[in-house]
């Protein structure tokens, strides 16, 4: 299973960014995606999961409203929006998944990584 995140990059306060994650040797319609990030000196976050199936949708408090996560089947790609991106929202930005269709309480089951895409807000 390989991972690839992409469209990360250098944009200015209020400005907007999509992420992709594609896959290769795995189907992600049929398991949930999360994407998490992590900021120089700090733990690696949640910040956004999609279920398989009913497509449920879950966000971190502090992107909700600004990020929306979603799936498109055919590519075999996941996607984040990012909107009203601010200055603590830069961090590189990766994505996961496994062998299940739920993201679960605590996003934690996700043993397949991308590489990671960073994301830089700042003027």
């Amino acid at each position: 299973v390989q991972l690839q995140a992409s469209g990360g990059g250098l944009v200015q306060p209020g400005g907007s960014l999509r992420l992709s994650c594609g896959a290769s040797g795995f189907t992600l319609e049929y398991y949930a995606v999360g994407w998490f990030r992590q900021a120089p000196g700090k733990e690696r976050e949640g910040v956004s999961c999609i279920n398989s199936g009913n497509g449920s949708t879950y966000y971190a408090d502090s992107v909700k409203g600004r990020f929306t996560i979603s799936r498109d089947d055919a590519k075999n790609t996941v996607y984040l929006r990012m909107n009203s991106l601010k200055p603590e929202d830069t961090a590189v930005y990766y994505c996961a998944t496994d062998h299940t269709p739920w993201c679960g309480s605590n996003w934690s089951g996700f043993n397949y990584w991308g590489q990671g895409t960073q994301v830089t807000v700042s003027s």
